[in-house]
Formats: structure tokens, C-alpha cells, sequence
């Protein structure tokens, strides 16, 4: 069975982002060694999950640009959790709409790599 790996950024004292969702903080002091291997991070994952929020935001910035992050973020399968999305042109992704709990279940019972989500 697949892993579901959550991958976030957070400070020790537990700051995430700022009430719009700012998140500069994080982005700072990210030199080109901690790009690599978050990159390569990246790369180990059979899949990439997140909501449908986080994906309208994603498919809006990555498809364009040049950042390192951009080859995986394009091209690894995604997964949206969404019972609103009706369509994803920003592919490879499939929509999944049913029970949380039971979608989960189902994508981690199929073969692949481990799936990441941020």
C-alpha cells in the first residue's frame, strides 16, 4: 500500500501563512541546495494530491514557468479532492469527488509510488 506523505512548510512555533494565504516567509532564505532536493523529493512521488483550491492556484502559476520546481510540478499525476471541480486542463490529473476518507483509501490501495501532498 502507498503512503500518503503530507508535505508542508511550517515554522517551529507552528506559522504556516499569513490570513491571505501569504507565504513569503517560507521562500527567504531557500538556496539552491534545499531547491534540489526538495525537487528530488518531489520526483519519488507517484502522485501529487491537493484540494481544488490549491489546484486552481497551482495550475494557474506552474504550467508557465521556469522555476526548478516546474518539470515535476507539470508532470506528475495529480490528484484533485474536489466535489466542485468539474474539469482539470492542467494535466496529467484526475478528479475525485466521492467520501474523503474513502478516495484516500481507494488511491493508496493502487499501485505506484507513495503520494505527496502539500
Amino acid at each position: 500500500m502507498r503512503k500518503l506523505i503530507l508535505r508542508m512548510s511550517m515554522s517551529l512555533d507552528g506559522f504556516v501563512g499569513r490570513p491571505r494565504g501569504e507565504l513569503e516567509w517560507i521562500f527567504r532564505h531557500v538556496d539552491d541546495e534545499s531547491i534540489a532536493f526538495g525537487v528530488a523529493q518531489l520526483w519519488e512521488a507517484g502522485v501529487h494530491a491537493m484540494g481544488g483550491s490549491t489546484y486552481r492556484d497551482m495550475a494557474a502559476h506552474w504550467p508557465t514557468s521556469t522555476e526548478p520546481w516546474a518539470a515535476p510540478m507539470n508532470q506528475l499525476p495529480k490528484v484533485v479532492f474536489s466535489k466542485t471541480l468539474k474539469s482539470a486542463p492542467w494535466g496529467p490529473t484526475r478528479i475525485l469527488s466521492g467520501d474523503l476518507a474513502e478516495e484516500s483509501a481507494r488511491l493508496k490501495a493502487e499501485p505506484g509510488k507513495d503520494i505527496q501532498t502539500a
